[in-house]
């Protein structure tokens, strides 16, 4: 494959539905050509897997086939790919560390097979457990050691015997079946983005299984429909976030056995919680000893060679993805999740440095439409988009892929067949960037309502999007959470109900609040949270690393800051509550996008309808407005369905949520008919019409 352009003339090819495309953006008629190209390659890439494996069902399924294997018979049966060896072992407990013993078989296109009968007793050669290594002889005559890159359980040592991972076996005598469904695809996404290590109270690493039984029911009680699980494809140094992977194909064992994740997903999934994987084909750690680096005693196998393979940012290896066996192994990795752990769908890493040759490194993304289609553009890991998605929604109807992708390029999320490449949402990375932008440069008093509703509004037409006010990028050491940002200097003194009265906590949470809902409400088709900051979570995020001295303090979660009830935590954990339990009435996540019908820069008002849902914020730091005229798209009776001023959720009490409101006759900023409404500061309203309140 190579990436060599398709022989087809890329006019002539046919993209069965690209003049849907075209005619929803007419300025990408401009980019036809390089749009048609793009399909051209992603068919030339399908029809040779098709030669060469019979179809992409079958190519994706190679972890059944390479790896090691243990058979009903007790033999084993191993293969790998490994075109610069000059010749391969398997080491191990087995033949008692004998490097050169246990010869692989070279077969054709760099390809390696080991069969191992079963022992005189019947009994399997590789235990459960067990340890076992490649042994790569390179044209040197060096004998490496390494890890199968198929690998799917490996372990730390303990810190006495070094950091490098260990392949142990993985075939235990009961395995863990599932015992509930799978939750069909939500059509409103609210995701609780989390990570299982930071997610227990203690100064250590949480385990699955603590997972399951302490946090999924608080993420089921705060009505989220899914779970974005991160680090857990197997990565070396815990302070990566989980972005550095050196086993693609294990879970990570810090938390636990592959058995006890499937068992998390299962019990999620008796929550009716959709589980996503935060998965990283974007690039792979550099490690050799225990991860997929110079696998072959080469640097290019899995990776492009010489500068192009590296990451100069992240200090990590990128795939060559114009490689056969690279898309092999990566889209049957994706499989692999689903099929062994029952992921229900991913959030895809890193989406922008596959997009771009510059890998998005030092540019600012205009949005002008040549930055999308030039020379910078990496076609094939593009094309390898197409192929992933194309598959997954092909074999998987019920999955969900997110892109996370900053530089905005058009088609990411429409299907392949309109020339797209093919994923159901983007996540809308510049939304956290203004509010802490905002938060960290301008004062209330000068906020533009214009540019917030801007900033929440500007995406591309029928291109969905995760919205999102804080992820765990604005948690990390370096920034700090929202409400940190907002609340710090008193947020360790007057938390508590019983302390003395403070601006700044009032101001904290009346802010906090109004962030949430309206970038829930007008920022995107589905709604992202990270672990903790529904009720604020006061400090940020850092791993334990030797500059903290090792230290896990703030690699934890603090649960009974929210559960305590004299603190005022419970406040942003309430609204963020019902926020969601108010969406999963309305669904305005899966409505057209909002109307916002009125922004008003001196009375800092923003009004917006969206799923026969009234939203009105005011963001004055004093100013409170009785009798306020809003524009109203229907006429009728109106109530009060949330009001970010009841005492639940930290407010003063100011409004009096059982009045009912009347339309007027009488035309009003985009619509007929005028409501009047009082309207405190720093306060949010949400109307709905009686007869569907």
């Amino acid at each position: 494959m190579g990436g060599k352009w398709s022989s087809m003339d890329p006019s002539q090819v046919e993209v069965p539905e690209i003049n849907v495309l075209l005619e929803r953006d007419p300025y990408l008629r401009m980019y036809e050509t390089d749009i048609r190209r793009r399909y051209a390659l992603f068919k030339d890439y399908v029809e040779k897997i098709e030669a060469g494996d019979g179809d992409l069902k079958q190519f994706t399924t190679a972890y059944k086939n390479f790896g090691i294997h243990v058979q009903d018979d007790n033999s084993v049966v191993a293969k790998e790919w490994a075109p610069g060896a000059q010749e391969v072992f398997l080491t191990g407990d087995f033949n008692n560390w004998n490097k050169t013993a246990t010869p692989y078989k070279k077969l054709e296109y760099g390809k390696w097979e080991l069969n191992l009968p079963p022992n005189a007793d019947g009994s399997c050669p590789l235990k459960h457990l067990s340890e076992v290594k490649l042994i790569i002889k390179n044209h040197n005559n060096e004998l490496l050691e390494r890890l199968s890159p198929w690998a799917n359980y490996v372990v730390q040592p303990p810190k006495t015997e070094g950091t490098t991972f260990k392949q142990r076996i993985w075939h235990p005598e009961n395995v863990y079946k599932f015992k509930h469904p799978k939750p069909k695809k939500p059509e409103s996404l609210r995701i609780y983005e989390c990570h299982v290590g930071i997610a227990t109270q203690e100064g250590r690493v949480g385990t699955y299984l603590e997972f399951a039984k302490n946090v999924i029911p608080r993420i089921e009680r705060q009505k989220y429909n899914a779970i974005q699980l991160m680090a857990i494809m197997e990565h070396a140094y815990y302070a990566s976030f989980g972005y550095q992977i050196t086993s693609f194909y294990a879970v990570s064992s810090r938390y636990g056995t592959p058995d006890e994740l499937k068992e998390l997903i299962d019990v999620a999934h008796q929550h009716g919680l959709y589980v996503l994987l935060d998965v990283v084909h974007s690039h792979a750690s550099k490690n050799t000893l225990d991860g997929l680096n110079m696998f072959d005693g080469t640097d290019a196998c899995f990776f492009h060679s010489g500068f192009r393979g590296e990451h100069s940012l992240w200090d990590s290896r990128l795939f060559n993805y114009g490689e056969y066996e690279v898309l092999r192994f990566l889209l049957s990795n994706l499989r692999w999740f689903i099929e062994e752990y029952a992921f229900d769908g991913f959030r895809f890493d890193g989406v922008t440095s596959m997009l771009y040759h510059s890998r998005g490194l030092g540019q600012g993304f205009s949005g002008h439409y040549d930055e999308y289609y030039n020379l910078n553009v990496d076609v094939e890991g593009i094309v390898y988009l197409m192929i992933a998605n194309h598959m997954l929604h092909d074999i998987f109807p019920e999955i969900v892929t997110i892109a996370e992708d900053v530089s905005g390029m058009p088609g990411v999320c429409r299907p392949v067949a309109e020339g797209g490449i093919g994923f159901d949402y983007r996540l809308a990375m510049a939304i956290p960037d203004k509010w802490i932008k905002l938060l960290k440069e301008t004062k209330d008093e000068d906020w533009k309502m214009g540019e917030i509703c801007w900033t929440l509004s500007n995406r591309r037409w029928m291109e969905k999007a995760v919205a999102y006010s804080e992820s765990h990028d604005q948690a990390l050491v370096g920034d700090k959470t929202i409400a940190f940002w907002l609340m710090d200097k008193e947020m360790y003194t007057h938390m508590s109900t019983l302390s003395d009265h403070s601006d700044i906590i009032s101001r904290g949470i009346a802010l906090h609040n109004l962030i949430t809902l309206i970038t829930h409400g007008l920022g995107g088709e589905a709604y992202l949270n990270f672990i903790g900051n529904e009720f604020g979570h006061p400090e940020w995020l850092d791993f334990p690393r030797i500059g903290n001295a090792e230290s896990y303090h703030y690699a934890r979660r603090q649960w009974n800051l929210a559960d305590d009830p004299i603190l005022k935590y419970k406040y942003m954990n309430n609204w963020d509550r019902a926020i969601n339990t108010l969406e999963e009435k309305y669904g305005w996540l899966h409505a057209h996008p909002g109307y916002v019908s009125w922004k008003h820069e001196d009375d800092k008002v923003i009004v917006f309808d969206r799923a026969d849902l009234t939203f009105v914020f005011n963001f004055h730091p004093s100013k409170s407005f009785a009798d306020y005229p809003i524009g109203m798209k229907n006429p009728g009776t109106y109530k009060i369905v949330l009001c970010s001023d009841d005492e639940q959720f930290g407010g003063q009490r100011r409004v009096d949520t059982n009045v009912q409101h009347f339309t007027q006759p009488e035309p009003f900023s985009a619509y007929q008919h005028k409501m009047m409404v009082y309207i405190p500061c720093r306060t949010a309203i949400v109307y709905a019409q009686t007869g569907n309140a």
